[in-house]
């Protein structure tokens, strides 16, 4: 037997007399919830979908869904298998530090860290924006984006700093609104039968590689960011041995599910030609006359509403994947010991939350004293960090499923531990290189801005692994492992 330095689980111990240690009664609806309002249904449909089909492949755009759902089922099969073995709440970076060791796991934090930052500033931005542009449509004045920015983090903070069941009966009820009124769209669309019928473009493989389908699939990506956000509610789940794959495989079908059928009645609405045309002349009100023309203009007006508690769903979300991040590398003494205490009564990260919600206040004041738009910049640059950056630790996290297994031998299933997260692996890896040679595109065609996100990027990464070389005891405890 040999001894191999991991990542550590989140310990009991405290060293100032604090508790460290997460509880919860979360089943797999209560993490579903969580991870299908991260990826923010009507946000996606809304916003993702229009982009899609005007600068990807045209109304076959719904098939990349399809696509997208089939490689983050193979990704979850080594996932989810590994995840019985490991314990902890830390996600991404526990499982590459188990496969590839401490310096690598630390270095996957600090660039998830910093992804997950990215994407809630992102939704930061647009939220700002989607609230003044609400006001201002009914009558009332312009504010700037940042102050209804900020408030709305007001309340972030103070459902994050509780316990996690009062955040997910919060997003569940703002999930069951922002889902129902897009499938009354969609049973309108789908009892009117289309513009010309029911679309069948999603059906040619022709189709599908027709315009740019690379980036068809980056922005369908981005639809499912969060969804291996199952694994950071452990210590908060019941039974996580079962709930945690549970959740895993049914987030990911569900979400795909959605967005496909949405996506596909979204073009047969307006014909295959007209959705195409609606999508680059008017993307971001694509969804509004949608509803406007198949429900009736109370539906617009719900749509506009719901939108804005969408993004705000997401946003809480997020908040709480990111304190549990942090309260995991404070545990583990890759950030401070105060990072990992909860809260007495709550039993929440609350100190992780703190810090959560000042480092969004700084990304929030940051855009707005660099003057950026919140919709153009703030959401689509923040947005452009967070794609490569998730896709890059889901790469690295199914080299590390593969390593874990091969070296371990804790499980032989071939399917499991080979087949399914090798297969994951080549079309991850085929959607990082995608997303990279389409970052330009991304943030606003801008190569130099492309340059500087995958600085910070890499930069992120390998200040990871020098928090590892310089705290030799971060993140560190041995695990046996056959020879």
């Amino acid at each position: 037997m040999t001894t191999t330095p991991v990542s550590t689980a989140p310990s009991t111990a405290s060293t100032d007399g604090g508790p460290h240690a997460l509880s919860g009664r979360l089943g797999p609806t209560g993490i579903v919830f969580m991870v299908i309002a991260a990826a923010a249904p009507l946000t996606v449909i809304a916003g993702a979908v229009p982009l899609g089909i005007s600068a990807g492949n045209g109304a076959a755009y719904p098939a990349t869904y399809i696509v997208c759902t089939a490689v983050l089922l193979l990704f979850a099969v080594g996932f989810t298998a590994m995840a019985r073995h490991i314990p902890g709440a830390g996600a991404f970076y526990t499982y590459v530090a188990h496969g590839l060791g401490r310096h690598a796991g630390l270095g996957a934090a600090f660039l998830a860290l910093l992804s997950y930052t990215a994407v809630q500033g992102a939704v930061y931005g647009y939220i700002g924006a989607a609230i003044n542009d609400l006001v201002t449509a009914h009558g009332g004045p312009a504010v700037p984006w940042y102050v209804y920015a900020l408030g709305i983090l007001v309340v972030i903070a103070s459902l994050g700093y509780r316990h996690i069941e009062l955040s997910g009966k919060v997003l569940g009820v703002l999930l069951v609104c922002e889902v129902g009124i897009v499938m009354i769209i969609n049973l309108s669309v789908l009892g009117h039968g289309g513009a010309e019928g029911l679309s069948t473009a999603a059906l040619s493989p022709a189709n599908f590689f027709h315009g740019a389908p690379g980036i068809a699939l980056i922005f369908a990506l981005a639809g499912y960011i969060g969804f291996e956000a199952t694994a950071v509610f452990r210590d908060e789940a019941r039974d996580p041995a079962r709930t945690i794959p549970r959740a895993t495989y049914l987030a990911l079908l569900l979400i795909g599910a959605f967005y496909a059928l949405s996506s596909w009645l979204m073009v047969s609405a307006w014909g295959d030609a007209g959705a195409v045309q609606m999508a680059t002349e008017n993307p971001e009100g694509m969804i509004t006359e949608t509803a406007v023309r198949y429900v009736g203009s109370v539906a617009g007006d719900l749509v506009q509403v719901l939108l804005i508690t969408s993004l705000f769903a997401a946003v809480l979300s997020f908040h709480n994947v990111l304190a549990r991040y942090i309260h995991s590398l404070g545990n583990s003494g890759a950030l401070p010991a105060s990072c990992g205490r909860s809260h007495a009564r709550h039993a929440s990260p609350h100190v992780a939350s703190i810090v959560q919600t000042t480092s969004a206040a700084v990304v929030i004041v940051a855009a707005t004293l660099g003057g950026l738009d919140p919709v153009t910049q703030v959401f689509a640059w923040f947005a452009g960090v967070s794609s490569v950056g998730i896709v890059a630790l889901m790469t690295l996290t199914s080299i590390a499923v593969i390593v874990y297994f091969r070296r371990t031998r804790k499980d032989t299933r071939l399917w499991q531990t080979i087949l399914a997260p090798g297969l994951g692996l080549i079309g991850l890896a085929t959607l990082l290189v995608l997303t990279a040679v389409n970052l330009p595109l991304l943030v606003g065609g801008s190569d130099t801005l492309a340059i500087i996100i995958a600085v910070l990027l890499i930069a992120a990464f390998l200040s990871g692994a020098v928090v590892a070389v310089a705290r030799p005891h971060a993140a560190r405890h041995t695990i046996s492992v056959d020879n």
